[in-house]
């Protein structure tokens, strides 16, 4: 043991000049400029819109709020409809789901083992028998487990089945992109990866106004839908109202040359 520490004590400085910060390879992290830490929603600002015309009526609410009065228009109006997922059944880490539970009983609004593909797989048997499954993924960032699930499984089960079976009732939502000190396992945007495989949609609403009307339209969709939730935008303020958005479609605001 005696020889084993002089050994130790004796290798010890080489240890510390081989892992010593080099020159080149720039300047030490806590001397690099803070500007990407103090970024934050505002250097992308929200600019609020009024809802269609023919929406009916309409209420001020955040993109939260929506979320919330979209799921309750559903499990309301569809008796199969049932929301499952990481805390929902507390009202989830962003409050969307908040009185789900008490309103439409712990046997529609409950919370599953944290296992993204076991989540997805469950929605995905659900779906097949008919149900209504709206599924929670707590962050984007984590649903690769279930890459294969909704790759694999979700998207190609009508097409595998010769169109005998799909699992079209099937919803996923999840939180998305950057927001205050996430990080990055609870900062990223994961559209990309899923927004080019066959059988399977990606929604992702800029505000209020469509996050209700495109969530029902979700829901609703004979296929089945993930549903990205941009969590910058949870807390802006606009109109939202009791519509069905046509899914499929995307809004020009004004044409140009250039992508900002």
């Amino acid at each position: 043991m005696a020889a084993s520490g002089k050994v130790v004590r004796s290798l010890l400085p080489r240890i510390l000049r081989c892992t010593a910060v080099s020159p080149s390879l720039g300047p030490r992290r806590d001397s690099l400029p803070t500007t990407l830490q103090r970024r934050n929603t505002g250097d992308a600002p929200y600019t609020p819109e009024p809802p269609p015309v023919q929406a009916g009526d309409v209420a001020k609410m955040t993109l939260v709020e929506a979320i919330k009065s979209g799921l309750d228009v559903a499990m309301e109006k569809d008796t199969t409809a049932v929301v499952f997922g990481e805390d929902v059944a507390f009202g989830g880490v962003f409050r969307c789901s908040v009185g789900l539970r008490d309103k439409y009983g712990a046997h529609r609004v409950f919370n599953t083992p944290l296992s993204e593909q076991g989540i997805v797989g469950f929605g995905i048997g659900l779906a097949i028998q008919g149900t209504t499954a709206i599924a929670e993924i707590q962050f984007a960032d984590y649903i690769h487990p279930a890459f294969d699930q909704l790759v694999n499984e979700a998207a190609k089960f009508r097409y595998r089945s010769g169109d005998l079976f799909d699992c079209g009732p099937l919803t996923v939502r999840t939180p998305c992109g950057a927001v205050g000190h996430g990080a990055l396992y609870h900062s990223q945007s994961v559209e990309g990866f899923y927004a080019h495989v066959p059988g399977l949609k990606v929604v992702m609403p800029r505000g209020p106004a469509q996050a209700k009307g495109l969530l029902l339209a979700s829901i609703r969709d004979p296929n089945p839908v993930l549903f990205l939730e941009p969590k910058s935008l949870y807390r802006a303020a606009g109109t939202a109202c009791m519509y069905i958005a046509r899914s499929g479609l995307s809004l020009l605001f004004k044409e140009s040359d250039d992508v900002h």
